[in-house]
């Protein structure tokens, strides 16, 4: 009966994990139709993807607060709602202010849903939380790509941007049903010991340490969510058709997947963390090189995918590493996310801003670049060289 229910349970996670991305993923590739239609400027059009990360930034340390006081399970019901709502709505935009608005509204229930997931992992699957994790991983790139890859040509299809948008909102129908069936039913109303609570929600903002493994994360962050907004306008700026660009995004977070469940087996080959961080940044590098020279954007975007899918989980792992407590870990990761998203949101804009500036993505290509060096110094300075420590904790979690 207990496997019977944890089962549940992971589809669960599965399909409401699905809905973590698809709000954001899916505007890339209607990036210019969207521009053309309401006449917004590429500044503006970033804030489709820079408000959602923002969001990310802002409501996860108080989403965390109220899954404390309510019940993680029933704040991700709520967020559900939120994101549905958020994405239905872009059925009826007619300017650019709505869609801004629903990307807020789907920003805010992703920000909330996301690290509730982890908590409620770590509640009910404590003893394999890195294989969930790894499944939640799955879910969340999947979700992405294929948002990335089917957007476009749905919006070919029924001749309407506005559609292939809010389409989307079919996984959060989908969603909210199966959580309530298979996860808030059985829900058990617990005590809460407020002095852990308040523990766990302290964050180290005067530590050194955490400020580098912040700004990794960030600077991870940055680079991630401008390559979903801008991949496909870059790309079809080389003169390929939009489904083509479209489906370079598709590309860019598909082979993300299997690294998420290759990368402990690498770890565990390999502990350095620091070795994986800067193969992740070089593999960027070459990509982006590949862009700015004309190479075959399909080979180049594998290069900025392999990267990227190794960067996310290990500046995940990295808080978990630097601390000795669950509570100081969980305050570290709480910083490093929250502050690092708020950074990261910025970068669509920064490149929007570039481009409506030059008139060219040239330029945005060698900001990306730049980032991405930056980063590489800071690895190196956030990372230890010595691995023996490092060695230890993978040994004991494998």
């Amino acid at each position: 009966m207990k496997n019977t229910k944890n089962i549940l349970m992971m589809i669960a996670l599965f399909i409401v994990s699905l809905n973590l991305r698809p709000a954001i993923a899916s505007i890339a590739p209607l990036l210019e139709t969207i521009r053309n239609d309401l006449g917004m400027s590429a500044s503006v059009a970033s804030l489709l993807t820079t408000i959602p990360v923002f969001c990310m930034g802002i409501f996860s340390p108080i989403a965390a607060k109220l899954g404390v006081r309510f019940g993680m399970e029933r704040v991700i019901g709520w967020a559900l709602v939120l994101i549905g709502i958020g994405t239905f709505l872009r059925l009826f935009t007619n300017t650019s202010t709505i869609l801004l608005v629903t990307a807020f509204l789907a920003g805010v229930g992703i920000a909330a849903t996301g690290p509730l997931l982890s908590g409620f992992i770590k509640k009910y699957f404590s003893e394999n939380a890195p294989t969930l994790i790894a499944f939640q991983t799955v879910a969340i790139t999947f979700g992405a790509s294929l948002s990335a890859g089917v957007t476009a040509p749905i919006e070919h299809g029924i001749a309407s941007w506005k559609g292939a948008l809010s389409i989307w909102a079919i996984l959060a129908l989908v969603a909210l049903p199966v959580w309530w069936f298979f996860v808030l039913r059985n829900v058990k109303k617990e005590k809460k010991d407020t002095a852990v609570s308040a523990k766990r929600g302290k964050l180290p903002w005067g530590n050194k340490k955490a400020w580098l493994l912040t700004m990794s994360f960030a600077l991870m962050s940055m680079m991630f969510y401008t390559l979903t907004a801008w991949v496909p306008p870059i790309v079809h700026n080389m003169g390929y058709s939009q489904v083509y660009a479209g489906n370079t995004l598709t590309v860019l977070t598909a082979v993300q997947i299997p690294l998420s469940l290759l990368l402990p087996v690498l770890l565990k080959w390999q502990p350095s963390r620091l070795l994986w961080l800067v193969t992740g940044s070089v593999l960027e590098l070459v990509g982006l090189f590949m862009i700015f020279f004309g190479v075959e954007p399909w080979v180049a975007v594998i290069f900025l995918g392999i990267g990227a899918g190794i960067l996310f989980p290990l500046n995940m792992i990295l808080p978990i590493d630097m601390t000795t407590t669950g509570e100081e870990a969980a305050g570290w990761s709480a910083m490093t996310q929250s502050a690092g998203y708020m950074i990261g949101a910025s970068g669509p804009l920064i490149l929007g801003r570039i481009f409506d500036t030059t008139g060219s993505f040239h330029y945005a290509i060698i900001f990306m670049i730049a980032v991405v060096s930056i980063m590489m110094v800071i690895q190196f300075m956030a990372v230890p060289r010595k691995e023996k420590q490092l060695e230890e904790a993978v040994s004991v979690k494998a």
